[in-house]
């Protein structure tokens, strides 16, 4: 892998999908960590507030998310001193494809009262490759390394994921908005069946951090994912993520998905 980016910024508001967003289904579609991505960083930066911190970030896809020239809007739904509601919206053909809510709260001390978090998980050193393109495949597959845990099953998966890849090319993101853009993969990663054989996407994607995701060394940008998919009988799923770093958890995520036969 080369290094890249995923989109190219060609106004304001205006960016160019790379080859590198391409879904795993259709060649004519982004997948969805890119734009999350995209998405979480105008959430940051259009409205910028130093004192608060972006802690739960919902996503709705609303149709499909063409791999074309889009815009991104950015507004401020509920303001507020310490608690505030921002939405943005990638808006592709004059239609938003998707929509991002994003809570930002205050942030204080409260280290003495620390507690709760998940029990840790085995970092990317101690798991080998996976061979991802058995299952998966499109650009933005082929631009994110995987170590998966050999103890895995569908439906079952732990897994470190990075990518080379800047998300906006020629520009800084913060640690948030560079994990958040691997996040969605879990669906993916935590699969039942085989995509060739059965489709699962999600619709939405909603995360909740309850500590800012930190990186520390840009060489080891792993983002950890501790994935269970369930399937329902009424054509409907869940995939329940809890989110690490390499200093531990950091968050949980939920994907909803729809199911069918290929």
């Amino acid at each position: 892998m080369t290094n890249a980016s995923y989109y190219r910024r060609v106004g304001t508001n205006s960016y160019v999908p790379t080859h590198h967003t391409q879904g795993a289904w259709r060649e004519t579609e982004q997948h969805m960590g890119p734009a999350s991505g995209l998405l979480a960083h105008a959430l940051e930066t259009v409205h910028p507030r130093d004192d608060l911190q972006l802690c739960r970030i919902s996503y709705e896809i609303l149709g499909v998310i063409s791999a074309e020239a889009l815009e991104v809007e950015v507004e401020i739904i509920r303001p507020g001193r310490t608690i505030e509601l921002l939405e943005a919206r990638m808006i592709i053909n004059g239609r938003a494809a998707i929509r991002a809510t994003g809570w930002r709260l205050a942030t204080s001390d409260t280290s003495p009262v620390t507690g709760g978090a998940p029990d840790p998980m085995a970092g990317p050193d101690d798991w080998p490759d996976w061979a991802v393109d058995r299952l998966w495949g499109g650009g933005y597959i082929n631009s994110v390394e995987f170590r998966v845990d050999p103890a895995s099953v569908p439906g079952r998966s732990r897994a470190w994921l990075r990518t080379p890849l800047d998300l906006v090319e020629g520009e800084q993101v913060s640690d948030l908005v560079a994990f958040t853009t691997l996040v969605d993969t879990a669906n993916g990663v935590a699969a039942r069946r085989d995509p060739r054989q059965w489709a699962f996407p999600n619709i939405d994607l909603t995360i909740h951090y309850f500590r800012t995701p930190s990186f520390r060394d840009p060489d080891s940008r792993w983002v950890g994912l501790d994935s269970t998919a369930i399937w329902g009988p009424d054509g409907i799923g869940l995939t329940s993520t809890a989110l690490y770093d390499a200093a531990g958890g950091v968050g949980r995520a939920e994907q909803i998905l729809t199911l069918r036969p290929l």
